[in-house]
């Protein structure tokens, strides 16, 4: 056999596995949100405890698309569901940073 033709073959064949459980939005959504707490908790609009609480909610997405992994294929309808979580956590987010309330500065 051709050893490119193999190769092309073997590329084909591993490609579809890797498609089927990759989620660049959600990892990137995942990443900008978790930017978004930080610069909250940094310039004060988030609490100590509102910022654990919006990464303990990040944590439980992040264990949701770790779940629809495992089986080696994400459905739609675990895309769907991911989709949905991080709306959630986008709104709890934005809802916490624009609160008025500041966490206590030192006087």
């Amino acid at each position: 056999m051709n050893p490119r033709l193999f190769a092309a073959l073997v590329a084909a064949a591993v490609l579809p596995v890797a498609a089927q459980t990759a989620t660049p939005r959600v990892d990137e959504r995942q990443i900008n949100q978790e930017q978004r707490i930080q610069q909250g908790a940094k310039s004060g609009e988030l609490t100590p405890r509102e910022t654990a609480k919006l990464q303990a909610g990040q944590a439980k997405v992040q264990a949701q698309e770790a779940k629809a992994k495992a089986d080696g294929q994400v459905t739609g309808k675990e895309r769907a569901r991911l989709a949905k979580s991080q709306n959630k956590q986008s709104r709890k987010i934005a809802k916490q940073k624009h609160d008025k309330q500041k966490k206590a500065t030192a006087t």
